[in-house]
């Protein structure tokens, strides 16, 4: 298995084992908004960060913020947040709500 992706298997099954309703740590965001030149680097690279538990909010400034750097980056249960930027939880179960998606 090639270096990459043995690198991205490893950093997906650290990622599923983090619960989607923790925060996203702060190394992720500042990761995304002010990467090292090492991570940038990388990037050139072929490299992708898989970011889990990020907000609507905070994907959508990365997209229009970053958008050069799309293609070296994908966003997993991001959570949903309402009109007032507060993430939303599930009336019934008290869990965050995620978008989907897509992924199985």
């Amino acid at each position: 298995m090639s270096k990459i992706i043995k690198s991205l298997f490893l950093t997906g099954l650290l990622l599923l084992s983090v619960e989607p309703w923790a925060a996203a740590d702060d190394w992720q965001l500042r990761m995304l908004n002010n990467p090292s030149d090492a991570q940038l680097a990388l990037e050139k690279k072929g490299r992708v960060f898989i970011y889990d538990g990020l907000t609507d909010v905070q994907v959508e400034q990365a997209v229009d913020e970053q958008f050069g750097r799309m293609g070296a980056m994908m966003f997993i249960r991001t959570v949903v947040t309402d009109s007032d930027g507060e993430e939303m939880t599930d009336p019934e179960s008290g869990v965050l709500v995620v978008e989907e998606d897509g992924c199985d």
